[in-house]
């Protein structure tokens, strides 16, 4: 088994987690085995009660872990489903230590950084594995920050131990174009470099982000200066989209680099790059396009729904169609003009969140399309608002909102969901409940009925997809819903949860209580973005004819 450890210099932002991504892929093409990791250094637990604009997403695994948006792309590249034991920060490092220490497992040791914290990061690092050919373990952070220096060293000391462990370091860096020079500079990649040093780690191989090709000439010079075969200085240079990426690095030659540096002989002439060259191919070669409009509250952080997004596009490709995303701050669509911005979208799609900014606007947002026959999608929070919506504007019920943004409602159509079962076991919450982990997280089971337009799309009775909330659909409210021409049209197999409606007077109307976009892949779309789509198109068609 072997190890490599992706780290960063010069500055965040450079895409580690889409190279480790990218990685993986291309040694999956060799015909290895590959699990993709991320150690995070900031000290909250996980992601989970973290801020969308400090942060970005929270990507969600199958097993209910609150992970860091890079773990989507590892899921996207190589269609290995990562689990709890892929995501780990500094806070859940420093909470096992301090837990161990309690139960006196140290048995009276002062306990330091070293070797209690690093022997934790270890022993993180070298779990929950089954024969994996490579294991590639993101760092998160940049060279240089404080936070970051306990797992650099614990994969220091890992690097050492060459009885034990086979790794390499892979340094992502920077080489800026400076314009007013007109010339790529090397010094930032030096500098990081002699930062690694300082922590007592060679890195065996760089990857070189820039915008521009790096020449021989250049190759040399950071060669020289950073202690790394020429080959093995990989440039990086940027791409038009994402998918791009692992052919751009296998040119380069970084999956020969690699498996040349673990002295791995048998190499594949070539690997299949097929697969990637038509989803590149489809990408770039649409044969028409959509407008979709995303309602959401987090929209001055386009990574907020990094994963949505590629769904999208995933959809766009699925249909051979490029997908424009208008981005609507749900707050605009509040205020007396605010539904102009609808005004030539092919289909509107409201996203997850939380708190109460920006609500009235979703809930107008599903009003807006139910009402024009607009395509419409609304996943989590935007189903439930289309919930509000239609128990307000089409069951006429007075006071209807949804608890968690109003107490004491004569009509709570959504409302805090205090038991639950997972796994065979009883989940209980209350309003009083820590905020972090604690939501109906991962994946469930969901009970499709038959000749329903979400049946057809999935074309399957019993599926599973992954949630992240706390809030549910009122079942008291769900015979009034459906005797005006809606259908609830998935149920959890207790019949508890209500988990996805549809409209049979609408073209295309759907809410799921999931986040379906946390499964699709490239190369395969999910059906619900296929379909959405689809019907985007179909609109914008019948408007032609």
């Amino acid at each position: 088994m072997h190890y490599i450890f992706i780290t960063g210099g010069v500055s965040s932002s450079l895409g580690k987690g889409l190279a480790t991504a990218a990685l993986g892929s291309l040694l999956q093409l060799n015909g290895f085995k590959v699990r993709l990791r991320k150690l995070d250094p900031y000290l909250n637990v996980d992601p989970g009660t973290m801020s969308p604009y400090q942060h970005g997403e929270v990507f969600v695994t199958e097993d209910g872990a609150e992970t860091d948006l890079d773990l989507g792309h590892y899921e996207r590249f190589t269609d290995v489903n990562c689990k709890k034991t892929d995501s780990i920060s500094a806070g859940g490092i420093y909470s096992k230590v301090l837990k161990k220490e309690r139960k006196g497992e140290y048995l009276g040791s002062t306990i330091q950084v070293i070797p209690h914290v690093t022997d934790e990061i270890k022993k993180f690092i070298v779990s929950d594995l089954n024969s994996e050919d490579f294991v590639l373990c993101e760092i998160g952070g940049t060279v240089g920050d404080i936070e970051s220096l306990p797992f650099l060293e614990a994969i220091r000391q890992l690097k050492n131990d060459n009885d034990n462990y086979s790794c390499a370091i892979l340094h992502v860096t920077h080489v800026p174009w400076l314009q007013t020079a007109g010339e790529l500079k090397t010094k930032p990649t030096q500098h990081s470099v002699k930062q690694l040093l300082s922590v007592g780690i060679q890195p065996d191989l760089l990857l070189c982000r820039t915008d521009k090709i790096i020449d021989d000439d250049l190759k040399n010079k950071i060669s020289l200066f950073c202690n790394v075969n020429k080959k093995r200085v990989i440039t990086a240079v940027d791409a038009n989209n994402i998918y791009e990426v692992p052919s751009l690095y296998y040119k380069e030659g970084l999956d020969k680099e690699i498996l040349n540096f673990f002295n791995i002989k048998k190499i594949s002439k070539k690997s299949n790059l097929n697969i990637w060259n038509k989803v590149v191919k489809r990408f770039n070669n649409p044969n028409s396009e959509v407008t979709i409009a995303i309602v959401g509250k987090y929209t001055n952080l386009k990574d907020s729904y990094k994963s949505l997004v590629e769904a999208l596009h995933h959809g766009g490709i699925a249909n051979k169609t490029k997908v424009n995303i208008k981005w609507i701050q749900a707050e605009k669509i509040e205020s007396k003009n605010g539904i102009n911005l609808f005004n030539n979208v092919d289909g509107i799609l409201v996203p997850g969140g939380f708190g109460l900014r920006g609500i009235e606007g979703k809930i107008r947002s599903s009003k807006y399309s139910r009402e024009k026959k607009i395509p419409f999608l609304g996943i989590c929070l935007g189903m439930q608002m289309s919930i509000v919506d239609i128990g307000r504007n089409v069951l006429k019920l007075k006071d209807c909102h949804s608890s968690e943004f109003k107490k004491n409602l004569k009509n709570p159509i959504i409302g805090l969901m205090t038991e639950w079962i997972k796994n065979n076991q009883i989940e209980k919450r209350n309003i009083n409940s820590d905020k972090g982990a604690t939501m109906r997280l991962g994946k469930y089971k969901c009970i499709v009925k038959k000749k329903s337009l979400a049946h057809k799309i999935y074309s399957n009775e019993s599926i599973s997809e992954r949630h992240r909330h706390r809030y549910e659909v009122n079942t008291k409210y769900l015979k009034k819903i459906e005797s005006n021409n809606f259908v609830i049209s998935g149920m959890s197999p207790d019949r508890k949860l209500p988990e996805i409606i549809e409209s049979t007077s609408h073209p295309w109307f759907l809410g799921v209580q999931f986040h379906p976009e946390l499964k699709s892949r490239p190369l395969k779309p999910h059906p619900i973005f296929i379909s959405f789509v689809k019907a985007c198109i179909n609109k914008k068609n019948n408007e032609k004819n």
